[in-house]
């Protein structure tokens, strides 16, 4: 158990350890920023698109040789990854990077649950759960350290001892599932259509913004290319007898409910995340490793959450009431959040985060509970891996939305500011003059100086409107989650007689 959980942890690790090292990849790569976030998008769209067929590919194989050869191309790849000599090199290894570390979630989870007993599943969730949220937490902080006191390289090179001993211990501890699935002919129409239309689908969001959305021609080509693969492959899992994904499991009303949550807990998680050492870096010039800091007591007290979580679910309380009120905490994390302003230190944020931290872990195990309270245990891996696709596209389409809507509020904020300060204005007029001496002060012309003055001014503008941005973008997160939880009343009350937790969901 601790062995394939050290694994998930570690596949979670990586979807978020890069997202603090992006500057220093470019630099010592000679790429832009731009094409250096392909090194996330690449890893995000491997992930999206192996996710779903984890459960055929396990049927086909045999579980022990998928997961165990998916650890090793996990492995191999995080080692190459750290050997890149340009920029696209990195990016095609952190592709084959994520397609092995696929597995290393859903299969993971899966064999974890296996372990515990009927009455114990709810624990095991909530310790499989820990990895879930632990993993894309620490990941900034711990690709901070590295960044600012070795390189960048060794953020890779560290799943190179981890993935060994993985791989050594599961060879001799991994058995074959009791209940092996049954699997017909290969697929290989749905694995297509999945492949275009999702990795089609990831790649507008996670470039969408960088490129100006629709005026990029790519941009246009991959939206069709999306709308047809994902139409299409919906259409052909419904007709075909033996399909790769097994839609026909969403007629349970809880799981496509759960599935909608689970899609906006995506966006919640992987955007808060996000949003946060930006906020921090940007901003308050946070290094790195600060930056990381201050996720690190939330997760100490997601821990906490999960596993008071699971006994509350053992005791009788309905997954509904724990997920509305970890819904609430978030959206208290985002009001708090919209406050913070450019004076804003790191005693500022622990109290917001650790209600994230909370709210999300509050969350994660109802939401496995609620997803599988409607199927038949045949039924549980392919609706839990459809419900873990749910997550990672919440979190590519979160973080494509923050990133639009903090450049459109900036722009807004940045007219309004701008409208308010006007040369007539005693208090710029004041500021102008402070900057402007200020300056000759330190051996410029007064020429020089008025125009060293006016950069300053602008400089303010631009970090204040920033921040206001950040803040409207926290409040819309806070949004999305308030509208999601009338959902919540239409899912089934029905209890059956021995109510299981699915970790695959994860």
């Amino acid at each position: 158990m601790i062995t394939v959980i050290a694994a998930a942890i570690m596949e979670l690790i990586d979807t978020s350890i890069v997202n603090v090292a992006l500057s220093h990849m470019s630099g010592n790569l000679g790429a832009t920023l731009e094409d250096t976030s392909w090194v996330i998008t690449a890893y995000a769209i491997a992930n999206v698109i192996i996710i779903p067929i984890t459960s055929f590919l396990s049927g086909k194989l045999g579980r022990r040789n998928y997961y165990i050869g998916s650890v090793i191309l996990f492995t191999v790849f995080s080692f190459l990854c750290g050997q890149a000599v340009n920029i696209w090199m990195l990016v095609a290894c952190r592709f084959f990077q994520g397609m092995g570390g696929g597995a290393l979630l859903s299969v993971s989870a899966a064999i974890v649950y296996e372990l515990f007993p009927k009455e114990k599943q709810n624990v095991a969730s909530a310790l499989f759960g820990v990895g879930i949220f632990v993993g894309p937490t620490i990941g900034p902080t711990l690709g901070g350290f590295i960044t600012d006191n070795y390189s960048w390289p060794w953020i890779f090179y560290i799943n190179v001892p981890i993935g060994i001993a993985v791989a050594i211990i599961c060879s001799r501890l991994l058995g074959e599932p009791p209940i092996k699935p049954t699997i017909g002919r290969i697929d290989w129409t749905g694995i297509l259509l999945l492949a275009v239309g999702v990795g089609s689908l990831q790649t507008v969001l996670e470039r969408g913004q960088t490129d100006d959305w629709f005026s990029a021609t790519y941009i246009v080509i991959l939206t069709a290319l999306a709308a047809f693969g994902l139409s299409f492959f919906i259409y052909w899992e419904l007709k075909v007898k033996s399909p790769v994904v097994n839609l026909r499991v969403l007629k349970s009303k809880n799981l496509s409910i759960a599935a909608l949550l689970t899609f906006v807990s995506g966006i919640g998680l992987f955007s808060s995340v996000f949003l946060t050492p930006v906020f921090a870096q940007r901003l308050l010039n946070f290094t790195p490793t600060q930056t990381g800091l201050l996720l690190l007591p939330g997760a100490i007290f997601a821990i906490m959450g999960l596993l008071i979580t699971a006994r509350l679910l053992q005791r009788g309380i309905p997954p509904v009431v724990m997920i509305t009120a970890g819904m609430i905490l978030f959206i208290a994390f985002t009001w708090q959040m919209a406050k913070l302003d450019l004076d804003a230190g790191s005693g500022d944020f622990y109290g917001p985060l650790i209600l994230r931290a909370i709210g999300i872990a509050i969350i994660t195990v109802p939401l496995s509970t609620l997803a599988v309270s409607g199927l038949e245990p045949k039924d549980m891996p392919q609706g839990t891996a459809l419900n873990n696709m749910m997550r990672q596209l919440g979190g590519s389409f979160g973080i494509a939305m923050v990133n639009t809507y903090l450049t459109r509020r900036n722009a807004i904020h940045r007219t309004d500011l701008v409208a308010n300060i006007t040369p007539g204005d005693p208090l710029v007029t004041q500021r102008l003059a402070n900057y402007t001496h200020y300056f000759v002060d330190k051996g410029s012309t007064p020429l020089d100086a008025q125009h060293q003055a006016l950069g300053l001014l602008d400089a303010g503008i631009v970090r204040q409107s920033n921040a206001l941005s950040f803040g409207d973008t926290y409040l819309l997160l806070g949004a999305i989650f308030l509208l999601s939880l009338p959902f919540l009343l239409l899912s089934s009350r029905r209890r059956t007689a021995k109510p299981t937790v699915a970790l695959a969901d994860h």
